[in-house]
């Protein structure tokens, strides 16, 4: 912002002249705004930052629960109709995987409904469900 200010000379002669620069309260002003965007920023990143950790556990829970389902179709095994709990943890992430399996209104497939959580969380990382057929009994 520009001002005229005017100037004394020694002699007394007064000189209107221009003062160039910002005051101390356009200069705070500016602070504040940038003080604002960046915690603005900050708090995004750290938001990222948690985001990035819950993608990642989820993504582990969703291959323990794609091992799982692979496992009991390679088995080639009929699954007993119930529910169990085993421990399906990828790398230093403890995982448990929550079986369920129900019979289908075909007496030849059973439904299998897996589910993934962290031991003291509630709510499930992954949850996959797929059909069995009965193989061990091919009366087709």
């Amino acid at each position: 912002m520009m001002r005229a200010l005017r100037v004394r000379r020694s002699r007394g002669a007064a000189i209107n002249a221009l003062v160039e620069g910002f005051t101390m309260i356009e200069v705070l002003v500016a602070l504040a705004i940038i003080a604002v965007a960046l915690a603005a920023s900050l708090r995004a990143v750290g938001s990222l930052a948690t985001g990035e950790a819950d993608l990642h556990q989820r993504l582990l829970a969703g291959w323990s629960a794609d091992n799982a389902l692979a496992q009991l179709h390679l088995a080639h095994t009929w699954p007993d109709v119930g529910t169990q709990s085993f421990d399906c943890s990828q790398g230093n992430l403890q995982l448990i995987c929550t079986e369920h399996v129900s019979a289908t209104p075909n007496p030849i497939f059973r439904r299998v409904e897996l589910s993934v959580t962290t031991p003291g969380h509630p709510g499930n990382l992954a949850q996959l469900v797929t059909v069995i057929g009965n193989e061990t009994n091919r009366s087709l």
